[in-house]
């Protein structure tokens, strides 16, 4: 998901959500964010799909570990999906790879509204949706060494360097990550921002857990995912995308 970075925030944003990660175990100090706050103005389309598919397709958060089998109604592989954005990219991999199932994450409801809408229209049935944050979902629904893969497409750049902390991609995050995904599970990250890309590199080739599929570089893209409009736009205009596949040792 491609996300537009705002003006300079307060930095007390940050603060307000500080908390003693010693004591808890958890990401809560200087927490990392999945999301930027922003408004939206949710379609009629979005909001007819919110109402419609919402209850079979939406997963409410709770604070337990999610049964996957009674969610989807079915034992499958399973991928995590990490801000979805509007969801075509989602919809296009779950129609393509029909024997596995997909949970997407996603804050801002025209999102969610986007992709069941999509979910509806094409009849997918092996995608559901948690509204939430990530990393509170990761912590508290998705149980250790349980997931397939794990994707994560185009997070917010935070292209000024004294946000650069601010980014999804950092050491504690990964880790996470690692601890959810079954050995052999991968973890398909992609950016067009090459900083980042090159942080990404950096921070999943320091985690011991992970083994990079492309050697000490950058991936191809995999096939499976499908290159956007704006992707395309972008390459056209001589601008780079960087994809990284690790697995878990």
């Amino acid at each position: 998901m491609i996300h537009n970075p705002p003006p300079d925030q307060d930095e007390t944003n940050e603060s307000a959500d500080a908390k003693d990660s010693e004591a808890t175990g958890t990401l809560r100090h200087r927490r990392i964010r999945s999301f930027v706050t922003r408004a939206g103005r949710v379609s009629t389309g979005q909001r007819r799909a919110l109402d419609e598919f919402g209850p079979r397709f939406v997963v409410p958060y709770a604070p337990q570990s999610l049964d996957w089998d009674a969610a989807f109604g079915r034992k499958a592989p399973r991928v995590l999906e990490i801000g979805f954005g509007m969801g075509g990219t989602t919809a296009e991999i779950a129609s393509a790879r029909p024997a596995d199932d997909f949970l997407g994450i996603e804050v801002h409801e025209p999102g969610v509204g986007a992709l069941l809408k999509l979910i509806g229209e094409q009849e997918l049935t092996n995608i559901r949706v948690v509204q939430h944050d990530a990393v509170e979902v990761l912590e508290h629904m998705i149980a250790a060494d349980s997931l397939d893969g794990v994707h994560i497409y185009f997070p917010d750049p935070w292209h000024k360097a004294r946000h650069h902390k601010r980014r999804l991609i950092q050491p504690k995050f990964v880790a996470l990550l690692v601890s959810r995904l079954k050995p052999d599970g991968y973890l398909h990250l992609a950016t067009d921002w090459q900083n980042y890309a090159e942080q990404m590199l950096e921070v999943l080739s320091a985690e011991p857990a992970l083994e990079n599929t492309a050697g000490s570089d950058y991936a191809e893209r995999p096939d499976y995912r499908p290159v956007t409009k704006f992707e395309r736009r972008g390459l056209k205009l001589g601008h780079g995308v960087w994809d990284l596949v690790f697995k878990r040792c």
